[in-house]
């Protein structure tokens, strides 16, 4: 890899579009120290509540604590909890002009209870149908008048409706035309609906429920098999696939190249997948190679889980990490 710390430098130029769904993150902290005598659950005596960003709009943190600029595009409802999100937004210096407000829809929210360090529960609030036409527009529209500006587009979809398979097309069609590396971090429902982005970026279960395989996919044969029929079917070049405690996976050239997981302590693996991409989208835009981009993405995934709770990615810490083990 070139210099690092320029390639870090070079990101401070990069305007990142992020198409996709934002939410609330909502945190009960507490201790634990009985079981509720109503029920065989643990009885949290909360000591502090706390409100992040989440989904794309963290997506949108990392891109900036990396020294980018990041360029919403997302969906809120009409309620109390999406005018704190659209204030947040604000209030954290990232660019809230591409949130379309829909007044059908809730604000989604996630809600998770942590005891003694570790997640025990989470409550979510939400509506998963589709954007109407008229929101699904607005959104088109957005993107289109800020595209002349885009150096990388990230689809972040978390089935939570903004992402139509109209949008999904129109965008990555636009894109080609001007020349604009796509990402996507995708699920279920809109799995195969990527086709012909730059970098498919799923996970193991992802990739599994979105090929309907039975394999549990625990060996590199299988592994490899299944990338190279998930590019087929996306006529994609580029798969980056995130395999937990084994690494990632990266389709280069019509072979899979396997690249090994750092050792580290695992406390949390929330939000770890919005890091990859995020890192992803920016070494794509400054020319990295994709073996390349795997290893640095692979980095910061495996940082962020070391922190409890959704947290964007540490910018000098990886700098340090990767310039440590020779990136």
């Amino acid at each position: 890899m070139a210099d690092l710390t320029s390639i870090f430098e070079h990101f401070n130029n990069l305007n990142v579009l992020i198409v996709g769904d934002v939410m609330v993150d909502e945190y009960y902290v507490g201790e634990v120290t009985r079981i509720s005598p109503e029920a065989p659950v643990p009885v949290v005596s909360v000591t502090g509540r706390e409100r992040r960003l989440g989904g794309a709009a963290n997506v949108a943190l990392n891109v900036k604590a990396m020294g980018a600029n990041p360029i919403l595009c997302a969906v809120r409802g009409n309620d109390s909890e999406g005018e704190w999100l659209y204030t947040r937004i604000a209030e954290l210096d990232l660019e809230n002009e591409g949130i379309v407000v829909d007044v059908n829809r809730p604000t989604t929210i996630k809600t998770r209870v942590i005891g003694n360090n570790k997640q025990l529960l989470r409550v979510d609030q939400e509506d998963c149908s589709e954007i109407n036409s008229q929101i699904e527009k607005k959104a088109l529209d957005f993107i289109k008048a800020n595209l002349n500006r885009i150096d990388v587009v990230i689809f972040q979809d978390y089935n939570k409706g903004l992402l139509s398979k109209k949008l999904i097309a129109n965008t990555i069609k636009l894109c080609q035309a001007a020349g604009i590396p796509t990402l996507v971090d995708p699920k279920k429902d809109h799995f195969l609906d990527y086709k012909g982005v730059s970098l498919f970026k799923p996970n193991r279960k992802e990739i599994i429920d979105g090929l309907k395989l039975q394999s549990e996919l625990t060996n590199k044969t299988e592994i490899e098999s299944a990338v190279h029929v998930l590019a087929k079917k996306l006529n994609t070049d580029h798969v980056l696939l995130t395999l937990s405690e084994m690494g990632v996976a990266i389709l280069d050239d019509g072979n899979v190249h396997f690249i090994d997981a750092h050792k580290r302590k695992i406390v949390d693996v929330s939000g770890a997948g919005d890091s990859v991409i995020s890192v992803a989208a920016l070494a794509v835009a400054s020319k990295l190679t994709w073996p390349e981009v795997a290893s640095l993405s692979n980095l910061a995934g495996g940082l962020v889980c070391e922190q409890v709770g959704v947290v964007a990615i540490d910018k000098e810490k990886l700098l340090a990490e990767g310039i440590r083990i020779g990136l």
